[in-house]
């Protein structure tokens, strides 16, 4: 969804506990439709009031190196993120891209290691992982909202073969799949059980086509996929991306954005359920931004996650806002490459915690 600062300008609130060190483990930088969103654009969200120290970037396919082998060229992505960290933190700011994850087709066999070597040495010590986006429906009115993988791409044989790859590099796996397809990344984490891999996007309950009016039904479904895939404990859950059309939370129609007690109030069943099933030690808050900023604000949406954990326990805070994400990205390992053995998120407290 595009975005409207005008529209975003007649709702401003403060941030709440600014005090609180955030990491977030989830936003992109690109150049695109005429709307660039780059290190400035994301800084003045991220300085509004809330404390970043430190943040990952994600693939989003973009600043691709434009000539070499195909399967090479979203190692451009790494470099371009890598070098944005660096200039970042030459101007004195926070640590931004600190981990990167970047993109590659799983089902590359013998290939696949060329690039992560590749991206390791583009990277420069921040390449952290691998995000390939596996959300699909038949529905078109699901289908044209998010990635046009394969259907059941998780179950592709080359695709689990890749997931091989990943564990033995010591790299992480990312992926954003919709709810009607939890079980599919259940299946997938079991076969691939010393691979650390986090749900992006709050595991995608959709609001939408055949799911719209039907929040109940597909909240039911949703919350029945994510226990069953909360038994994974190799699998960690990024809690966020409500601003989607997807979601079918609808903020971004109406004539003023939402405030955060009003986000809140609106994905508190699924941050709440996701909370308690995996545990804070294995759930991290993300700002999906740019992608989110078409429904809130920087500010609205930190301040809705602190809201719903008010009541919790300064160590669950914590992991929440920052330890988690810390821990699986190895951010306290500083600008050092990511070791091969090193298994993402080995450090990260066990379910339930």
């Amino acid at each position: 969804m595009p975005t409207r600062s005008e529209w975003l300008d007649r709702h401003v609130e403060a941030a709440l506990l600014p005090e609180l060190p955030i990491v977030d483990p989830h936003h992109h930088l690109w150049s695109r439709g005429g709307a660039p969103y780059l290190l400035d654009a994301f800084l003045e969200d991220a300085a509004a009031g809330h404390r970043v120290d430190a943040t990952v970037y994600l693939e989003c396919h973009a600043h691709y190196h434009r000539d070499g082998p195909e399967h090479l060229r979203p190692v451009g992505e790494v470099a371009f993120a890598a070098a944005t960290g660096e200039a970042c933190a030459a101007r004195g700011g926070p640590r931004v891209c600190a981990g990167i994850v970047g993109h590659a087709d799983l089902r590359l066999g013998d290939r696949l290691r060329e690039v992560t070597d590749a991206m390791r040495e583009a990277g420069r010590g921040r390449f952290r992982g691998l995000r390939q986006i596996a959300a699909w429906h038949p529905d078109p009115a699901v289908k044209g909202t998010v990635a046009s993988p394969p259907p059941r791409l998780l179950e592709d044989a080359r695709f689990r073969r890749g997931l091989a790859v990943l564990a033995a590099e010591g790299l992480g796996f990312e992926t954003w799949v919709l709810h009607t397809q939890l079980a599919e990344l259940l299946d997938a984490a079991q076969a691939a059980p010393g691979l650390g891999i986090v749900m992006n996007h709050s595991g995608g309950a959709i609001g939408m086509g055949p799911y719209a009016g039907r929040r109940e039904q597909a909240f039911v479904e949703w919350r029945r996929g994510i226990a069953a895939l909360a038994r994974a404990d190799n699998v960690f859950a990024k809690i966020g991306g409500f601003g989607m059309r997807l979601w079918g939370f609808g903020f971004h129609d109406r004539p003023t954005p939402p405030s955060s007690e009003e986000v809140a109030r609106a994905i508190a069943p699924y941050v709440e359920t996701l909370i308690e099933t995996f545990g804070p030690g294995r759930c991290m808050f993300e700002s999906n931004f740019p992608v989110d900023k078409g429904s809130y604000s920087y500010v609205v949406i930190w301040n809705a996650f602190k809201r719903l954990i008010a009541s919790y326990a300064p160590a669950e805070q914590h992991a929440l806002l920052r330890g988690t994400a810390e821990r699986f990205y190895r951010l306290a390992d500083g600008d050092r490459p990511a070791g091969r053995r090193a298994t993402p998120g080995a450090a990260a407290a066990p379910r339930g915690s």
